[in-house]
């Protein structure tokens, strides 16, 4: 389907469009941390890839990624319109996150990555976290 604003006007409307700064997923891993008592993550840690949650002594940078922004393929969400950029701006993210994960990895860090659609399953989280040194403290999810 065609666009029905000129590209200058979709243009004006996408520049007033704020970020929620990925807010409500990275809610939904803080409330899992906290009923998990999970202690330890700081949020939005300044190191390279901006991770966001890390746990400092432990050496490991937790990412959220949105299912779309990142190039998921848990649904159908790829745009028809503009299609050639859209391809170009996720492959762009792809890519990047490639290069955070190997950048950190090469410096100590332990890295994992939890998709936007794993966090409807709890035990999906618990799974990728519970592998890692933080999850000494874990219980089992019931």
């Amino acid at each position: 389907m065609a666009d029905v604003f000129s590209k200058e006007k979709r243009s004006q409307i996408m520049r007033q469009v704020k970020s929620s700064r990925n807010k409500s997923t990275e809610l939904k891993l803080i409330h899992f941390f906290r009923s998990h008592k999970i202690k330890g993550w700081r949020r939005n840690y300044k190191i390279f890839g901006n991770p966001d949650f890390v746990f400092i002594t432990q050496k490991t940078a937790i990412f959220v990624d949105g299912c779309f922004w990142h190039g998921h393929n848990c649904r159908n969400t790829k745009p028809k319109a503009n299609k050639e950029y859209w391809d170009n701006k996720i492959e762009k993210n792809i890519q990047r996150d490639k290069l955070v994960t190997e950048k950190l990895k090469t410096k100590g860090w332990i890295v994992i990555r939890i998709w936007e659609c794993e966090l409807k399953n709890e035990k999906v989280v618990f799974n990728k976290i519970s592998k890692q040194p933080i999850s000494i403290s874990l219980p089992p999810v019931a």
